[in-house]
């Protein structure tokens, strides 16, 4: 009896019995196009919540480094303004037209015509009221700044966007906080108003941590 040869398999073969046929590989394409429609958006948004809490950091820094420098240069007192600080600052320019945003569930916004409005050398745009003062000497007696990460007051109507500003509380001893962490009854002047704030849970946007 003649004894066949060993059946061969060509390369052609090999490649095409463990290869993905055009279904498979279209498949496998849609999914992951699905995959980054949901994904990508999401990895942006983080990518820009971490610098704008970084800025924010700067900008905190920035407003504990003049008030170490006023009080080694004046005589602090409970009439201070917060725009007395800000000839210790280090800024671009002083930014007199255009606007900028409100803390998170207040959609206003302000102006800056009617602000002192300082864009940082960052982009950001750090702000307060003209006529904020400690009101007091107390250690629940503070002056308030705002910052605006991108520097423009935004249009979506919407209470926390990625472009809301955080207010940060500098209390006359030399403490520095945000809204959300506040010392109860915080004592402020604005406009020759006595006024006073609280802590509030959503004071600060979701892109800003300590």
């Amino acid at each position: 009896m003649t004894q066949q040869p060993p059946l061969t398999i060509s390369l052609r073969q090999r490649y095409a019995a463990t290869g993905f046929t055009l279904a498979e590989l279209l498949t496998s394409l849609a999914i992951l196009g699905v995959i980054a429609i949901f994904s990508i958006p999401k990895i942006i948004s983080a990518q820009q919540n971490t610098q704008s809490n970084a800025l924010a950091h700067e900008a905190a820094a920035t407003i504990a480094g003049a008030y170490q420098l006023y009080i080694q240069n004046n005589t602090l007192t409970g009439s201070t303004t917060a725009q007395s600080l800000t000839q210790y600052m280090n800024y671009a320019k002083v930014v007199s037209s255009g606007g900028v945003d409100d803390i998170p569930g207040r959609d206003i916004g302000y102006d800056c015509g009617s602000l002192t409005c300082l864009k940082l050398h960052n982009g950001g745009i750090l702000f307060t009221d003209l006529g904020t003062t400690f009101n007091g000497i107390a250690t629940t007696n503070a002056i308030y700044f705002f910052f605006d990460p991108d520097g423009t007051r935004g249009t979506s109507g919407t209470a926390d966007s990625p472009g809301k500003s955080v207010s940060f509380w500098l209390y006359y001893n030399g403490r520095i906080t945000s809204s959300a962490n506040v010392l109860p009854n915080t004592s402020y002047a604005n406009n020759g108003g006595s006024n006073t704030t609280n802590p509030g849970s959503n004071a600060d946007p979701s892109w800003f941590s300590w």
